[in-house]
């Protein structure tokens, strides 16, 4: 663990297991909130600017949360939160959860035999100085010929819902169809291990203005 700060806490604003599992490999203990806020909308042109902006609603709604509670009471050591939100892009198009099974077998379909790429955001906010760290990062995933009973098999079981754009790599179903990766597969499951790192040390050595939640219970 390369950070500024041995001592620190993390909140992790997510209920995705991919993310949770991919925080636990990299060696942190942390605690879950997640943010509950309506995706749909915010809306930006640019994936990058829309996983950005998810991304800070998010842990401006956990923040607003923790005002009412006393999760940051007598803690010694800074508390960091960190955010993330991933869309795939397809042919131009930014793709979020699919709605309904029509949409998430067009989705599935379309990859199929093709590729897509995938934008992922990282925030981290330091609850105790302010300081607020973000970035984001995308890779490309090429398929082979997904067959229709892999994708009624998918949408059975109710993957697609899960995720953005309907597409879990690392699921068994989905994983021997896969081409190939150009980019991190940590990026392409929700959370990009080393821009996760790097916004971590960031955000411990950064000084705030004030801390971002003050309690209010």
């Amino acid at each position: 663990m390369a950070a500024a700060e041995s001592c620190f806490k993390i909140i992790l604003g997510s209920s995705s297991m991919a993310r949770q599992r991919i925080l636990a490999e990299m060696g942190y203990e942390f605690t879950i909130m997640t943010a509950d806020i309506d995706e749909k909308s915010i809306r930006k042109e640019k994936p990058e600017d829309l996983v950005t902006a998810l991304a800070e609603a998010k842990a401006n709604a956990i923040m607003a949360r923790l005002q009412h509670t006393d999760i940051l009471e007598n803690v010694a050591c800074p508390t960091l939160l960190i955010t993330a939100d991933t869309v795939v892009v397809y042919k131009g198009t930014i793709r979020e959860k699919p709605c309904n099974e029509d949409e998430a077998r067009e989705f599935i379909k379309g990859y199929s035999g093709g590729h897509a790429a995938v934008v992922g955001s990282v925030l981290v906010t330091n609850l105790n100085s302010g300081a607020s760290k973000g970035g984001w990062e995308s890779a490309e995933v090429y398929f082979h010929d997904i067959p229709n009973e892999v994708i009624d098999s998918l949408i059975d079981e109710g993957i697609p819902f899960k995720v953005a754009g309907g597409l879990m790599l690392e699921h068994p179903l989905t994983l021997p169809f896969v081409d190939a990766v150009i980019g991190a597969t940590d990026t392409v499951m929700g959370l990009s291990i080393s821009l996760t790192e790097k916004l971590i040390e960031e955000a411990l050595r950064q000084p705030g203005s004030s801390p971002r939640v003050q309690n209010m219970s």
